[in-house]
């Protein structure tokens, strides 16, 4: 039986290194990106996988693989923006990104090794394909959140469907690197 946690920290390992490379890079010029353009940039990522699970070619080089990086690292991002709001003047210090960084991919674990349990690692299962269409509902369902001002009458906030995405890419990072295409 394959160790889950071991393999979910070096998914999160995998990103937060892109994540703090581009921190280098860019700063923290995320911080201005108001949460309905996260959610869009997700949406983006996610639809270029379906598209490319569909036509198995890209014409731009990068993978699925590289889509699902991207995820959870948009994930993250949105989970920080949630907590502390955008910024006009982004100044965040790479040493606190990735603090909160830790923060929430640990938050998000804890609830994955949760939910692990209750449902037996159907994941497993499933087809990495099938990942690409919940993460692709739960967008939809965000986007709705944020055009009802975020009120919900009985469903999750925003915050939990980021963090089920974030659970989906890591498990389709987790299959793909068991298959060798990561």
């Amino acid at each position: 039986m394959p160790d889950t946690s071991a393999q979910y920290d070096e998914a999160i390992a995998k990103c937060k290194d892109i994540f703090s490379n581009k921190m280098k890079d860019y700063g923290s010029s995320w911080r201005i990106l108001r949460l309905s353009s996260l959610t869009d940039q997700i949406f983006i990522k996610a639809n270029r996988i379906k598209t490319l699970e569909e036509t198995k070619e890209s014409m731009v080089g990068d993978g699925v693989g590289g889509e699902f990086l991207g995820i959870v690292n948009y994930c993250i991002m949105a989970l920080i923006q949630i907590d502390l709001g955008p910024k006009e003047e982004p100044s965040m210090r790479l040493s606190k990104a990735s603090a909160l960084y830790d923060k929430y991919a640990g938050e998000t674990k804890d609830l994955m090794m949760a939910k692990n349990h209750d449902y037996g690692e159907a994941w497993r299962d499933m087809r990495i394909s099938s990942y690409t269409d919940l993460i692709l509902v739960k967008l939809l369902r965000i986007k709705q959140i944020e055009d009802n001002e975020g009120a919900t009458l009985v469903s999750e906030g925003i915050d939990a469907n980021y963090q089920d995405i974030l659970n989906y890419s890591v498990f389709a990072l987790i299959r793909l690197a068991e298959e060798g295409k990561l």
